[in-house]
């Protein structure tokens, strides 16, 4: 690939980053886009934006940028979470690393790789990338020894900063820890695997099994009950419900004119209709005494069991209950927010199973991968692609068309279908059982990891090089050496890949394109009122495999081909403005890990930086350099042995919280006296049911009914009031300042909702 190629690459992408960070600056200010650009902050103030003509609404500003870099670290925490704060720091690592990478390569290693050669240089725009690259050094030059330096420097140098976030992040969580005190989830452990017995159910197998194992810390317990059907009634009517927050003392007309009130779709006009007076509603609510509805509830092997205290509660999840390790499993319990029900209604023996099979369907993803990979790759190499389609050889004689498909389509297309790898990967997640939606997704990031990792860079570098050598793959000792040969050649494509696929996502991700597009769809031709539910949360798994992968390449890249630095280095510069403006005002944190996410990004770290350093031995070797490489030999030792001592000093403080920190915690809440209060409300707080009413919820008491007729008499549907057609069907029709609430589906939902309400009340009495 020619410089040239490169530069219409980054022309392209910095144009529609210039002009989607334009259109973001003036749409984020537009009254209607609010819920789409700061859902988060509107979640939590509950204010609407009022949408005065203002000129300033339609000019570009750069103010975003400058709340976002004013933005500090506690007020992330306390907004968005831990995890916010730990994809924050991964990108502060990011930025400090190769900002050193970039000083030392461009000026160090970069003149040495163009004039490597004794060669006549042609001008700049047509010379190749490759002059570039460590491939340009002559054999046995004396000159290597200054790419060993650099590697040295910036592995030291990256390992100590690793360190120091390593201890940063470890005591931010033990921070959190602390500041949790009212977090049920400590006191809570999941038992799974109870051995069905045909004399007793599982309700009383826990209770017998606790009292006489556990009796002086034991609280009690509650079993999980199979209601899946149950719990998407209580969540549905739940929404249904919060249609009426904004009719908080206010009233409502008991009758309504007719209105053209069309669909922006078909065009038909609704009718109107009639609430039901409050007396009425009330009256044809269901009763659950008088109720003939059968609801059975079926016991599954798994119960939650709540302790006196914490302390108790973490010895009892990491011991073995029994000799078998299959039967009463334990574990500390998700925080009631965070748990995946259905999840627990699974058998636990079936569990290894899910895994097994989950990790053959991701292996089989992997390879089918592996033909749009080989393909793309072909656009890269004009000469063979030229040979397999003959046709092509007149179309590819211009220099633009050259130019775009060498260096702007292969990582589009790519990147095109990378996007059905996070969809993918989060159903195979969810296929292995995991308890809790923050397990889900953490998981489902480590398999995206994999999958970029394994398909965007061996993939590309193995069968890119040459496309009829599939075969180094099936040579594991070989691949070192492929990996040293090819990865100059490959540096071309991961500069553009950075550019596709990380300079345009950004800009689509600050655009919210598919909010954006939702949202008018939802106002402009659904017609429906704005909904709370909207809100999305960070997708992680998606968003730092990403990152930690242009992370790997700018380690592999920047000794052998540093050209790949400052487009690297300033995409991590407008990463960390956009996400913090997205932490800040975008997403809501409905759960989160507790940090766990760190570890992933420092393994993933570790890996990016022996690996470089097992390719620049490689590299070494085939240029002939035995000073160079032997002093590469010790600086992987060193590598590894400073990942072990992490792993010993810091990596089990994200395993497991220390006893003397959680003691100190009991202690304090029975001084305090918050230990009686906590203890109350640890049934509630597991409730299977629990969704069906919230702080924020709004009794139907308060939203009074006023009847208004029309001059004849009647309602404004032209008959009399009280005379309620029965034997005719209810369609579905929407009230013109209720847009998009169907009225016999909401009459039904709150009725539903009575009955799930006096079902709850029921449970607790009982």
């Amino acid at each position: 690939m020619k410089v040239g190629a490169l530069l219409t690459s980054a022309g392209i992408n910095i144009g529609l980053c210039i002009l989607f960070l334009s259109f973001y600056s003036v749409l984020r200010k537009q009254p209607q886009n609010v819920k789409v650009y700061f859902g988060r902050r509107i979640a939590e103030q509950h204010k609407r934006l009022r949408g005065a003509f203002i000129l300033e609404r339609f000019v570009p500003s750069p103010s975003w940028i400058v709340r976002s870099l004013q933005c500090t670290e506690d007020e992330i925490l306390s907004t968005a979470g831990l995890d916010a704060v730990v994809f924050n720091r991964v990108l502060v690592f990011s930025i400090r690393i190769f900002s050193l990478a970039a000083i030392l390569c461009l000026f160090g290693v970069l003149p040495l790789n163009y004039f490597g050669q004794d060669m006549q240089h042609e001008q700049i725009p047509s010379a190749s990338l490759e002059t570039f690259t460590i491939g340009n050094m002559k054999e046995k030059s004396i000159w290597l020894w200054v790419h060993c330096v650099v590697l040295y420097i910036i592995s030291g140098v990256a390992c100590f900063l690793l360190y120091m976030e390593y201890k940063h992040i470890a005591r931010l969580r033990l921070l959190h820890l602390v500041r949790t005190t009212t977090n049920r989830s400590q006191f809570t452990v999941l038992v799974r695997g109870i051995p069905k017995s045909t004399h007793e159910s599982f309700n009383s197998a826990v209770e017998s099994f606790f009292t006489s194992y556990h009796a002086p810390s034991y609280l009690s317990h509650q079993v999980v009950y199979k209601v899946g059907k149950l719990q998407k009634i209580v969540t549905g009517a739940k929404k249904v419900y919060r249609k009426f927050k904004h009719f908080k003392g206010t009233t409502v007309d008991q009758t309504c004119r007719s209105v053209t009130y069309r669909c922006c779709l078909c065009g038909v006009s609704s009718n109107s209709f009639q609430l039901l007076p409050t007396e009425e509603q009330e009256r044809e609510k269901p009763c659950v005494k008088n109720s003939n509805l059968n609801l059975p509830a079926e016991e599954c092997a798994a119960a939650f069991v709540f302790f006196k205290t914490r302390y108790a509660a973490l010895i009892v999840s990491k011991i073995l209950q029994t000799s078998n390790p299959m039967k009463w499993v334990t574990s500390l319990a998700p925080e009631p927010k965070d748990m995946y029900w259905s999840n627990l209604w699974l058998p636990y023996k079936q569990l290894w199973i899910r895994r097994i099979a989950t990790l053959l369907g991701s292996i089989v993803f992997m390879f089918i991968f592996l033909v749009p990979v080989t393909f793309i790759q072909g656009l890269t190499q004009l000469e063979q692609l030229q040979q397999r389609l003959p046709f092509l050889k007149g179309l590819l004689k211009g220099k633009i068309m050259t130019q775009l498909v060498t260096g702007y389509l292969p990582s589009v297309i790519l990147q095109i279908f990378l996007y059905t790898v996070p969809p993918t990967m989060m159903m195979f997640a969810t296929l292995e059982g995991p308890i809790s939606h923050s397990e889900r997704k953490k998981s489902a990031c480590c398999k995206v990891l994999y999958f970029t990792i394994w398909n965007v860079f061996f993939v590309n570098v193995l069968s890119g090089s040459a496309i009829n050598q599939l075969n180094a793959l099936s040579r594991p000792k070989d691949i070192p050496m492929e990996l040293a040969r090819a990865i100059p050649l490959q540096a071309t494509f991961f500069t553009t890949y950075v550019l596709t696929s990380g300079w345009a996502s950004l800009s689509s991700e600050v655009m919210q394109l598919f909010g954006l597009i939702w949202n008018f769809v939802r106002k402009y031709i659904l017609r429906m009122k704005e909904d709370s539910d909207f809100i999305l949360s960070f997708p992680y798994h998606t968003e730092l495999p990403k990152v930690l992968l242009f992370g790997l390449l700018g380690f592999t890249c920047s000794v052998l081909a540093p050209l790949i630095l400052p487009f690297l280095l300033l995409y991590f510069f407008l990463a960390y403005i956009v996400y913090r403006n997205q932490f800040i005002n975008v997403y809501c944190t409905r759960y989160e890990t507790g940090g766990l996410y760190w570890p992933i990004a420092y393994n993933a770290t570790i890996f990016s930086l022996v690996l470089t350093q097992i390719i620049c031995l490689g590299v070494f070797g085939l240029k002939e350099s035995p000073v160079a490489a032997g002093f590469t030999v010790p600086l992987i030792i060193i590598t590894l042995l400073f990942n072990q001592y992490c792993r010993m000093r810091l990596l089990p403080l994200f395993g497991t919280f220390p006893a003397q920190v959680l003691i100190d915690m009991d202690r304090e809440d029975e001084q305090s006296g918050r230990m009686d209060e906590i203890h109350e409300g640890l049934h509630a707080a597991y409730c299977q049911s629990t969704d069906t009413e919230s702080a924020d919820d709004i009794s139907l008491e308060r939203v009074q009914a006023v009847s208004t007729t029309d001059e004849d008499g009647s309602g404004s549907s032209g008959e009399p009031r009280g005379k309620e057609s029965v034997g005719q069907p209810v369609s579905d029709l929407s009230h013109p300042t209720l847009k998009g609430l169907p009225v016999e589906r909401l009459r039904r939902a709150v009725r539903s909702l009575g009955f799930m309400i006096r079902l709850q009340k029921r449970g607790v009495s009982a």
